[in-house]
């Protein structure tokens, strides 16, 4: 989905707003049917993945187990969000239109597995408050910079608000380049194909270099690690999985 929130903008976050009363539900349901059904559903969908998309990993190293973490990916398909999850035992959190969470079923089910409610008709920096309280309470949340899927398969322009979010919750980044998934899923098909995809994860900035630069500093940082991983990805895309 689009999240267009990273533009600085002044508001203030109403506790109860739909966004709070929203986050309070997905809170509720962080339990041990939660952490059992993310479980489930995490070992066969990577089954799925492997025997689909031939799905392959990069990585130069293992991403922090705990504590808040910004996941910066490239954003190819509707499939990232499930292929990133599937790329670490680290759950990860991704951004959800909180009018999803209106039918409590299907609410229970995304509020298990980790979604955080964006209400698209709240202010920017709202939305940005709702993903940096997720972060200092622990979460690892996935963030598209550029916005919206790819439309030709190639890394588009990507705004920097991402720099704000890890600097005011003071957590990490890793960098994510996903290669291969427009091939599978582009924006005119209606469900995906089989393909190879792969996700090259670049070196963790950590929350001491995160807090060290500028927010314009730290922005250039990883949109030039991004384009580097993008290269890298599709060079190895056929290649073994490293560790």
């Amino acid at each position: 989905m689009r999240m267009n929130f990273f533009k600085q903008t002044e508001s203030v976050v109403d506790k109860n707003s739909s966004v709070s009363i929203t986050i309070k539900k997905v809170e509720s349901h962080q339990d041990w049917w939660g952490r059992l059904l993310y479980d489930s559903l995490w070992f066969l969908c990577r089954i799925f993945a492997i025997s689909l998309f031939g799905f392959r990993l990069g990585r130069v190293e293992q991403i922090p187990e705990t504590g808040g973490l910004l996941v910066l990916s490239s954003h190819q398909s509707h499939l990232d969000p499930l292929l990133l999850g599937l790329a670490t035992d680290r759950r990860l959190s991704s951004l959800a239109r909180s009018s999803l969470f209106t039918f409590p079923p299907f609410a229970r089910v995304i509020a298990a597995l980790g979604a955080v409610p964006i209400d698209r008709n709240a202010s920017t920096i709202t939305a940005m408050r709702t993903v940096i309280q997720r972060l200092r309470k622990g979460a690892a949340v996935i963030v598209f910079p550029e916005g919206t899927r790819t439309a030709s398969g190639q890394l588009g322009d990507m705004k920097n608000g991402f720099a704000l979010l890890a600097k005011r919750a003071g957590v990490p980044i890793v960098p994510v380049a996903i290669v291969g998934a427009y091939e599978c899923w582009p924006r005119t098909r209606m469900a995906p194909r089989p393909g190879r995809i792969r996700l090259e994860f670049g070196a963790v900035i950590t929350a001491d270099e995160v807090a060290g630069l500028s927010e314009k500093q730290l922005a250039e940082r990883c949109i030039n690690s991004l384009h580097a991983l993008d290269t890298t990805a599709r060079s190895t895309q056929r290649g073994c999985v490293r560790r």
